[in-house]
């Protein structure tokens, strides 16, 4: 993967997404970093219970999830095994669809619909877990005169130079949501997923769209920007080559604004909790009626703790979006 001086977006993409780029490699992204998916299947169960509750919304027993950004399917195998004994949701059928630029892994449920694109007109529950912080974007920094320029990046060994002054819509962009104030500021231009993002939520025919991410929000951006790399649980130079992840921090409260509609903005902490997860210990007294279910209740808060903890996944952000029921047959433009 050879290419000379270009800005990150393109070489972002190429890096990510092209024929050799990293998300097309077989060991998928759980070979190089954990999500919240990875970390327990109480996140799955979560999923699983937030799509009983858009279902109910909807007034179905019939719904859908897409999951954008899918990995090798492991959030929707563990949403379909929590809702497969029908303790969660009795009568409640669910058409999955695995949303992912890689190749369909072996193995996984026949009953999964492997799709290279979002699928339109679905009622339900769209969930993206740690999808736009991959979705590329340009980087801007000011210059010694305090002009927003583009960073160029040569994609053999990440060396960087300013490029021409920002201008257009990602000027506006900067000036409305993360303006640079003083030379050597940084900032990861949003506008590509902000797009991204409103399409996911008009993909809906109705339900509900739910992005969980690193994020950030207007009042607290990194004054330097976060962009960087990740290869076999390592955080590594952010090198455009094709060998590691290249992730930064999502502004959601951007992509709430460009998406419209009814949405929210919360931490996963507070998320979760409200589906069900919290790292309360057991108390000590089913130490000795249930010794065994004691053992599984306190690896079960551990499991929920680490899903909620600050400084940690807890502070994740989770942007909910409500998509009003619209007609049957709906499809947006």
């Amino acid at each position: 993967m050879t290419y000379d001086w270009c800005r990150w977006q393109e070489a972002a993409e190429t890096a990510l997404y092209g024929e050799e780029g990293f998300y097309r490699r077989p060991e998928g992204p759980a070979g190089h970093f954990r999500t919240s998916v990875h970390a327990s299947p109480l996140f799955a169960t979560a999923v699983a219970r937030l799509l009983a509750g858009t279902a109910r919304d909807l007034g179905t027993d019939s719904v859908d999830l897409v999951d954008v950004g899918a990995g090798r399917g492991e959030l929707l195998t563990g949403v379909l095994a929590a809702l497969r004994d029908g303790s969660l949701a009795p009568g409640l059928t669910v058409r999955a669809y695995a949303v992912e630029i890689a190749p369909r892994p072996p193995g996984l449920d026949p009953s999964v619909e492997w799709c290279a694109e979002i699928p339109r007109g679905v009622r339900g529950l769209l969930f993206a877990n740690e999808w736009l912080d991959n979705v590329p974007t340009d980087v801007a920094e000011a210059d010694a005169d305090g002009v927003p320029r583009y960073v160029l990046v040569r994609g053999t060994d990440g060396t960087e130079r300013l490029g021409d002054p920002v201008t257009g819509a990602d000027a506006r962009w900067l000036s409305r949501w993360w303006p640079l104030t003083r030379p050597g500021e940084r900032a990861e231009i949003g506008r590509p997923r902000d797009e991204a993002w409103a399409r996911a939520v008009a993909s809906l025919a109705g339900g509900a769209a739910v992005a969980v991410d690193y994020a950030h929000v207007r009042a607290s951006r990194p004054p330097f920007g976060t962009l960087t790399g990740f290869r076999e649980g390592r955080e590594v130079p952010p090198v455009p080559d094709g060998s590691c992840d290249l992730t930064s921090h999502v502004a959601l409260d951007a992509c709430a604004s460009a998406a419209g509609g009814t949405a929210e903005l919360l931490d996963q902490r507070t998320a979760l909790r409200e589906l069900g997860v919290s790292g309360e210990r057991p108390p000590l007294a089913q130490a000795s009626a249930d010794p065994a279910g004691y053992v599984r209740a306190l690896a079960s808060a551990g499991e929920a703790a680490e899903l909620t903890a600050p400084g940690g996944l807890g502070d994740f952000g989770w942007l909910r979006h409500r998509v009003p029921d619209r007609e049957e047959g709906y499809c947006p433009a």
